[in-house]
């Protein structure tokens, strides 16, 4: 099993960090994530796309249109594959609300428990 947890919302870093969730759910492993304070909002975020093709910073101009279509289907391909829950601090910290694509919230500790035994990442 892997698990991770998502943090950052750099568009750049939530590419690599859904990347590696769908990569390993399309192997067959069971993949379960916790978005965090960074990676929250733009998860949920339903513009998704245009926001990352404006603020991708590492990626030149004209990769942009690809790059930010590419992370929003990643996005969207790892809710259908992943179980992924939102942070419970980092919900309420963020303003933000809950989604009918999330597995539901919890807290950290609750879900390190949950994945106990399974490799862990940090994006």
């Amino acid at each position: 099993m892997l698990a991770a947890i998502l943090e950052s919302g750099e568009p750049e870093r939530l590419y690599t960090g859904l990347s590696l969730l769908v990569s390993a759910a399309s192997d067959g492993e069971p993949v379960l994530a916790l978005a965090t304070f960074g990676a929250l909002r733009p998860l949920l975020d339903p513009e998704l796309a245009e926001h990352a093709r404006v603020t991708a910073r590492h990626v030149v101009e004209d990769e942009r249109e690809a790059f930010s279509r590419t992370l929003a289907a990643l996005r969207d391909t790892a809710f259908e594959l992943c179980r992924i829950w939102a942070c419970a601090a980092a919900l309420e910290a963020v303003g933000a609300e809950a989604d009918e694509r999330l597995e539901g919230v919890i807290s950290t500790p609750r879900f390190l428990r949950e994945v106990a035994g399974a490799r862990l990442v940090v994006v």
